[in-house]
């Protein structure tokens, strides 16, 4: 059953975020993950506004769990640590 990243973000240092993106793609496809929505219009409805919204597909809960403690997604997370305000969730599918 598909597993699903969300990520909320409002970028403060756009450059470093940058980099975090460029060395974080390769690890999520690595694990199989699909982004399904990545930035774009939103409505901000309720909670915290943040600026980002992020949506990758994984095959399994397992699999996005393990793309998550992974020692090459944990060097690309200390790419953008000071870079935004983060909130990430990973939700099993239905």
């Amino acid at each position: 059953m598909s597993a699903y990243w969300i990520a909320h973000v409002t970028v403060t240092d756009p450059d470093a975020y940058a980099d975090y993106r460029q060395a974080a793609a390769g690890v999520f496809e690595r694990h199989g993950g699909r982004f399904l929505a990545r930035g774009g219009d939103s409505a901000h409805l309720e909670g915290q506004d943040f600026a980002r919204h992020v949506v990758i597909e994984f095959p399994t809960l397992d699999a996005a769990r393990a793309c998550y403690d992974s020692p090459e997604y944990a060097a690309a997370r200390s790419r953008r640590q000071g870079a935004c305000l983060t909130q990430i969730v990973i939700v099993d599918g239905i």
